[in-house]
């Protein structure tokens, strides 16, 4: 195994509440690394042809991001794999799937707005996980609370430690720049680069005489005690602390003009991890260890219209990769499957892959070889339990309208089941045109509605159903087993797509009231903890 490669690679994604800034920071981040001559704009080999992170339809008609998307540059001698995640709630799964198969996490904050509800939720899940992580304050062009109101605010809703490795002078219009706390320099801002090419900024010392004349005497004064603060009161950088997700190293700037980025890039790149050991049934797996092991986090169908194929995307967890390898089938059978196709990607754009290491992010062909949370593996017996079960939210009657398009149907339902969009519940002696779909967010249903559409050519119709929570049944119990017992009012019962058998409660007290009435029996709830075991 070449450990270089291995101590090379950085795996992460952007956490964000939605319009905090998350797709333009990534973008930016490109922008660095040198995967875009302009912002907006990802440099293709041939035509030019413009790419962006949120690449389906209903992502541009609405604006925001509803998949995740891989992308892969270098910078700095380092091979970077960069996951861009939906911000929206309803698209969790997709994010906390993606949570799996990185090693850190870059979260942006709004510095206007503080920590919001997504960004605290997405956090708890990288707690969870033990992710080290960088927060980025955006926005500082804007008017923005006080910078050490948002240090408060991290270490008191978040719980954890915040480390200002730079610190803003001014915001909205009076923003001047950054202080590098660590190298002693200051970095003036210039909006003279915004949104088409790398920001302007020049480098002087704190104690500049510019200063005073930029910020006025009383600002200098309160900047200068604030320094002064952080330097005698704040914690210092502890990177044992970063490593285990207690501390976060904090900076401030503004993305859309590119300001602050390459601090916190130069930063990133230097003091997160490279791919780490990660558990399974056999015990941790190193990144270093010569067999090929990796698992699929995600699946995503019609990337591109004119393949009309599915990707099945994999984190490399140890040993390297090569094309057309082969490994066991996952789910059993003597023919092993050969790993052909593979694909690096950057947003839509791919070009063969021939070799990976531990840490990078795969697409592999699928025609329905791949399910997510499958391990891939040439060590025997090996299984990685890193992808969550998620309880649906919300539910939905979809039905098909067209007898001729009823084959499109399933199969449309069946590629966005794989690939984790919607979960599929069957009742008994329902109409078989129509079926239940549990999703966390209603923007689901959307999307699914969206795709079967336009990507399948069915014809479908969305209905309301009235069930609120969901309970899977104890192995080895199903419906025949609840002959003569009272269920409750417009509690039904199901079977999800591996023919377990569920109960749909129209409400929490009915949920409560079933128990009650039947303690004998064990319903269970999937969580999303990290062993993503049933609780």
């Amino acid at each position: 195994m070449n450990q270089h490669e291995i101590d090379r690679r950085r795996t992460f994604a952007i956490i964000s509440h939605p319009d905090a800034g998350k797709t333009t920071l990534t973008e930016k981040l490109l922008l660095y690394g040198g995967a875009l001559q302009a912002a907006g704009s990802v440099r293709a080999k041939r035509n030019g042809r413009a790419t962006t992170s949120d690449w389906m339809d209903i992502e541009r008609e609405r604006g925001i991001s509803i998949s995740s998307t891989v992308l892969q540059f270098e910078y700095e001698g380092y091979c970077i794999n960069l996951l861009d995640t939906p911000g929206h709630r309803d698209f969790s799964e997709d994010t906390y799937r993606v949570l799996t198969a990185v090693d850190s996490v870059i979260m942006v904050i709004d510095a206007g707005k503080g920590i919001e509800e997504r960004t605290r939720k997405l956090f708890e899940i990288c707690r969870l996980r033990n992710i080290p992580i960088f927060t980025f304050m955006n926005k500082l062009d804007h008017p923005a609370k006080s910078p050490l109101d948002l240090i408060g605010e991290l270490e008191e809703v978040l719980g954890i430690g915040a480390i200002p490795v730079t610190w803003p002078l001014g915001d909205g219009p009076d923003f001047k720049g950054v202080y590098d706390r660590m190298n002693k320099q200051l970095h003036l801002f210039s909006n003279r680069g915004k949104g088409s090419a790398k920001a302007f900024d020049q480098l002087t010392g704190a104690d500049d005489p510019r200063l005073q004349e930029l910020l006025g005497p009383q600002y200098y004064a309160e900047w200068k005690e604030q320094i002064e603060l952080l330097d005698i009161a704040g914690e210092s950088y502890d990177e044992e602390k970063l490593l285990c997700g207690k501390e976060t190293p904090v900076f401030f700037g503004s993305a859309i003009n590119n300001f602050g980025v390459q601090l916190l890039l130069d930063f990133f790149v230097q003091h997160s991890i490279p791919p780490r050991p990660r558990p399974s049934n056999l015990g941790e797996i190193l990144p270093s260890r010569d067999e090929f092991s990796g698992f699929v986090f995600k699946i995503q169908a019609n990337m591109d219209p004119n393949h009309r194929d599915s990707l099945a995307f994999i984190r490399v967890c140890s040993g390297m990769f090569t094309k057309d390898m082969t490994v066991p089938n996952p789910r059993g059978g003597s023919k092993p499957i050969r790993l052909s196709y593979p694909q690096r990607l950057f947003g839509q754009e791919r070009e063969t892959v021939m070799e990976a290491y531990p840490g990078d992010i795969l697409g592999l062909v699928s025609h329905g070889n791949f399910h997510i949370g499958d391990t891939l593996s040439t060590i025997k017996g090996l299984q990685f339990n890193e992808i969550p079960i998620f309880p649906p939210e919300v539910f939905r009657n979809i039905t098909n309208l067209s007898t001729s398009k009823y084959q499109q149907f399933q199969e449309g339902l069946e590629e966005m089941r794989l690939e984790g969009v919607v979960q599929l519940f069957h009742m008994p002696g329902s109409l078989s045109r129509t079926v239940l779909l549990g999703a966390v967010g209603e923007l689901q249903f959307e999307v699914a509605k969206h795709r079967l559409e336009t990507e399948y050519g069915a014809e479908v119709r969305l209905d309301d159903a009235p069930y609120t929570e969901i309970r899977w049944l104890e192995d080895g119990i199903d419906a025949s087993q609840f002959s003569g017992t009272y269920m409750g009012s417009n509690v039904r019962i199901a079977t999800d797509h591996a023919g377990k058998s569920v109960l749909l409660f129209p409400d929490q007290w009915a949920c409560d009231y079933f128990a009650e009435k039947n303690p004998d029996i064990k319903l269970f709830k999937p969580t999303i903890a990290k062993d993503a075991s049933l609780a």
